[in-house]
């Protein structure tokens, strides 16, 4: 380079940098003069709509501008670019403090000429905004020149908190993709540590529509992170409809169909949510959301963190009859069935619980479930050797009684294939509450069946049932003697009770523990004792345990069931081991 040429390019050099800081010094002004306006539009109590919307644009157009402040190019190109920006800027500015003068002092010649320049003003900032989105699409900004507004504090106020919020709304709408990425993240956190900020959102509905929008962007982080986003807000009861409302269910379900598994995930998490109302079923229907979920389902290669929700969503849709009927001709049955017997828990507990929802009450659905396998396949969960949780087992148990125990055949089946087994072990070996709906289910059944009454006493259920007749719980107490007194009407399992010492042992004991005298579960015991008395050993064993005295006071008490007992008791060559005669 010539000597003549270094003073002439040293002397550009210092005219574009003296020209950069003349630009960056409007710009402070500009954005001083903004920050002004907001905090007097706060003081106008006219034309109230048509200044929140100048407000929400002069918000945008402030995080934008102090991006720009923070740029550290001082290139020719975006010195002349800004040079013209800034100015035109501070002159719609000027204007408007000036008609928010007007309005504050209400000293507007008249409203519809105020209204009209309120609407000229709003379209300029409108077109100020519009040039701000250009310069980030043409890279003329960069994530990497956007300084970060600094989150509020927890002490912070709700102005504060909003001003937060716009800022991230300015940059998802006119940031690049790297800008927009990291405004979903940092909206996504505030979101998940401070439920505020939910309301603050919903409050500012553009960003609910900016993330509508963005679950249907062909980047798949900004579409994960949107998805994530709303997901979140669904769990708020308040806020569902209000997403509902802004036509998220057709992008949701567009992700279901073509979206990568991880987006897939965030987006079937909110639909399980939104669907908890059965009135946005339809809505889920309607844009195919049922065919892409059973797809779901029926894909061995998704994992149960896609698979579990995806059953959840069609649990909470099969309360709708037609979407019933139609996931039936799909097919869902077979498929809901293969899933009971998979690995992950969500998955077959949800599974299990659709079925249950589909086939509940309907004779046509049980047998088609019968007929796939179901029963095998719920009596497999409960196989000891198994390493389900315990929810799992509850579940499979609870839809075992609600789908098979009105039919006999279905009752048989299960005998058949070794449930009465599965019973009897986790009444004697199973976690509290699994033991707990153990108990639950046997004494349903003994209800139901006569057969299944007798292969229980044959099974050994007499011994286990007595010794959770001192149970903490009294509904564990009060069951298993419901129970009991079940089984004990079946002439051969009284004989197996009689059998053991201590069960009338047990039985007198816990008819001495019980405190109320007129109480149920008082009357139960009482009932079995009477049963127990149709044959001479049992009478025998109940006159010689010592517990005479208590079913004498009982009787004394006029308790009837203990009446009848003292005579049963004092009859023949029983009547001289009773301390008392009695008289009826």
């Amino acid at each position: 380079m010539g000597e003549k040429e270094k003073p002439k390019q040293q002397q550009q050099q210092q005219s574009s940098a003296e020209s950069f800081e003349a630009m960056k010094s409007s710009l402070s002004q500009v954005i001083e003069g903004i920050s002004s306006l907001i905090s007097l539009s706060h003081c106008i109590r006219v034309f109230t709509v048509k200044w929140q919307l100048i407000r929400k644009k002069l918000e945008e157009l402030s995080s934008g501008l102090m991006a720009i402040e923070n740029c550290g190019s001082s290139s020719a190109q975006n010195i002349e670019v800004f040079s013209g920006l800034v100015p035109s800027i501070l002159v719609t500015v000027n204007e408007c403090h000036r008609l928010a003068r007007a309005c504050v002092d209400l000293s507007y010649s008249g409203k519809l000429l105020m209204q009209s320049y309120l609407d000229v003003i709003l379209a300029k900032f409108d077109n100020h905004v519009k040039d701000l989105s250009g310069f980030y699409t043409t890279g003329i900004l960069s994530h990497g020149f956007a300084i970060v507004v600094s989150r509020p504090g927890v002490t912070a106020s709700k102005d504060d908190m909003r001003f937060y919020i716009r800022d991230l709304l300015t940059r998802m709408k006119i940031g690049d993709t790297e800008m927009k990425k990291q405004a979903l993240g940092n909206l996504y956190q505030v979101l998940a540590e401070d439920e505020r900020y939910v309301k603050l959102i919903i409050e500012t509905g553009d960003i609910v529509n900016v993330l509508v929008q963005f679950l249907d962007s062909p980047e798949v982080e900004i579409q994960r992170e949107a998805s994530k986003i709303v997901n979140l807000i669904s769990g708020f009861d308040l806020y569902k409809g209000f997403l509902v409302k802004a036509g998220i269910i057709g992008p949701l379900v567009r992700i279901l169909e073509t979206g990568n598994d991880l987006c897939k995930e965030g987006a079937v998490k909110c639909v399980q949510k939104l669907t908890v109302n059965a009135d946005n079923a339809w809505s889920v229907s309607a844009h195919g959301g049922v065919t892409a979920l059973l797809k779901i389902c029926s894909n061995g290669d998704f994992g149960g963190e896609l698979i579990g929700p995806a059953c959840g969503v069609l649990r909470n849709l099969v309360g709708v009859e037609e979407i019933k009927r139609f996931m039936v001709e799909e097919g869902a049955i077979s498929t809901f069935i293969k899933l009971v017997t998979s690995r992950e828990d969500l998955v077959q507990i949800n599974s299990m619980e659709f079925l249950q929802n589909i086939a509940s009450g309907d004779e046509s659905l049980t047998r088609i479930v019968v007929k796939e396998g179901g029963i095998r396949a719920l009596i497999h969960v409960l196989d000891p050797k198994s390493t389900v949780s315990s929810k799992t087992r509850e579940t499979a148990l609870r839809t075992i009684e609600d789908l098979c125990f009105s039919s006999q055949n279905c009752i048989n089946m299960l005998m058949k294939d070794g449930f009465i087994d599965r019973l009897l072990f986790f009444l004697r070996n199973g976690e509290v509450s699994v033991q707990e709906s153990t108990l639950k289910v046997t004494s349903r059944l003994c209800c139901a069946s006569e057969e299944a009454k007798k292969a229980m006493g044959d099974a050994g259920f007499i011994p286990e049932l007595v010794k959770l007749l001192d149970a903490k719980s009294y509904e564990v107490r009060s069951i298993a003697t419901t129970t009991l007194h079940s089984l004990v009407s079946i002439p051969k399992n009284r004989k197996q009770f009689i059998q053991d010492d201590r069960n009338i042992g047990c039985l007198l004991q816990s008819l001495d523990r019980d405190e109320a005298i007129s109480g149920n579960n008082k009357k139960l015991l009482l009932s079995i004792l009477i049963s127990l008395t149709s044959c001479n050993n049992g009478r025998r064993k109940i006159a010689s345990s010592g517990y005479l005295k208590n079913i004498e006071k009982l009787a004394e008490a006029e308790v009837y069931d203990a009446k009848r007992l003292v005579r049963k008791l004092s009859s023949n060559r029983f009547r001289s081991m009773l301390s008392g005669l009695w008289h009826y």
